[in-house]
């Protein structure tokens, strides 16, 4: 039976990099919802046009767009064992689709690991956060991953960059509407006997070794 691995937890904890890693260690493949929704626009598809149409007016992507993008993502060949699935679902509502999609593929979610941090401690992290220009994906950080060179990439040599929403003036408020926004997830998974919380404190190294042994048991 194929495996799907929910990943939550607020911004600056360091979700995306341990769905990354433990991507590496499972061998599922990693659908940030972040890079669907980019790749969808960037090669004009159906959906993405559809998406696109909403994003221009300003309003918020419908369920069932966001839920067809997913389905049509785990059909790929890298899905057959399953996924990590990171920035998907983000409320109950698309939690139940993702369910009843999941029965077609015979799977279901196994784990929903909730990565948590004080708000002091994403704080700090997100404020130290800087971003490469050319590529988004290079990212650093001034205390747990600083680039060689003072604000210049390591990766190709631009210039870094910090983005408005990693600005601290903006981080509370980023926080706060997660955590609005989330906690009827973490309800619906705590409910289910899914949510399993990681410190997100420690070392990333040992963040993954709890994620595993969560995914073992």
């Amino acid at each position: 039976m194929a495996t799907y691995i929910v990943m939550l937890g607020p911004p600056g904890v360091g979700k995306g990099t341990q769905a990354k890693m433990l991507s590496e260690k499972t061998g599922l493949a990693h659908i940030s919802s972040g890079d669907m929704f980019r790749e969808n626009l960037k090669n004009q598809t159906e959906l993405g046009k559809l998406a696109q149409t909403y994003m221009t007016k300003g309003e918020l992507v419908p369920d069932d767009v966001t839920v067809a993008m997913i389905k049509d993502r785990l059909t790929r060949p890298d899905c057959e064992a399953g996924a990590v699935l990171d920035g998907f679902p983000r409320t109950p509502a698309q939690a139940e689709a993702l369910e009843i999609m999941l029965r077609n593929f015979n799977g279901q979610v196994n784990v929903v690991p909730f990565i948590t941090a004080g708000e002091d401690v994403l704080i700090e992290r997100l404020s130290g956060r800087w971003t490469c220009r050319a590529n988004g994906n290079h990212v650093f950080n001034e205390k747990t991953n600083p680039p060689k060179n003072d604000k210049i990439c390591d990766f190709d040599g631009s210039e870094l960059y910090q983005r408005d929403d990693d600005k601290p003036e903006t981080i509370k408020n980023r926080i706060k509407v997660y955590f609005e926004q989330t906690s009827p997830l973490i309800s619906y998974y705590q409910d289910h006997g899914k949510l399993v919380e990681i410190d997100g404190t420690q070392a990333i190294d040992d963040v993954t070794e709890d994620l595993m042994a969560a995914l073992q048991k």
